[in-house]
């Protein structure tokens, strides 16, 4: 749930990376650090958990515009994806505006990427959220024997939702993933703040 700053003039708005072990959630985030000006972004903060990392930043993007004269400064946080990490999901889901389902292509990982979809739509279930922009990057297409898109849509339940094919370890598909969500996450702040009559 977006918050907004009075005294800085701004919206911020929560984009969660999820999906199952190793699928490519960090490396998403670590490209978008890395690629964003320095001047527009905060320090990446990594915080271990075992063998997976969260991850997170902000940064202002310099292409979303403003909504009645508050600028957008979007948080990315990538959530361990392993199955004890729950807690950690949970608390790092609280607030989300948006989530990009970070899906393994792979064959042999279906499983484990429905496994995780399952334990996203339970955290989201539990807070009682409901409506958060989702968008679902199919990683890793560049491997031997990837599942089609279609096919991963369609067993994850999610045949509705904006998909994008990507390397994200190359950065292929990685900003097309963050524009796809941060348009869905803002054409709802619009309708929002149209709804509430703006914004003092």
């Amino acid at each position: 749930m977006a918050t907004v700053s009075y005294s800085a003039r701004e919206i911020d708005c929560k984009i969660v990376f999820c999906g199952p072990g190793l699928s490519g959630k960090t490396t998403n985030v670590k490209w978008i650090h890395g690629e964003v000006s320095p001047d527009a972004r905060g320090k990446l903060i990594s915080l271990a958990a075992g063998n997976e990392r969260t991850l997170f930043f902000d940064f202002l993007p310099i292409d979303t515009g403003e909504i009645n004269g508050f600028k957008v400064r979007l948080h990315l946080y990538s959530v361990p994806g392993q199955a004890m990490h729950s807690d950690s999901r949970r608390l790092i889901l609280q607030g989300v505006d948006g989530i990009v389902f970070v899906a393994d292509s792979q064959r042999d990982r279906m499983e484990a990427n429905i496994a995780s979809l399952r334990d996203l739509r339970d955290n989201l279930k539990s807070q009682k959220r409901k409506g958060v922009a989702i968008v679902l990057q199919c990683n890793k297409r560049d491997l031997p024997d990837v599942t089609p898109v279609e096919e991963i849509c369609s067993s994850l339940g999610l045949t509705k939702v904006p998909v994008v094919e990507a390397v994200a370890s190359t950065g292929i598909g990685v900003f097309e993933t963050l524009r796809k969500v941060s348009r869905l996450v803002l054409a709802r702040l619009h309708r929002q703040f149209e709804n509430a009559g703006g914004m003092a």
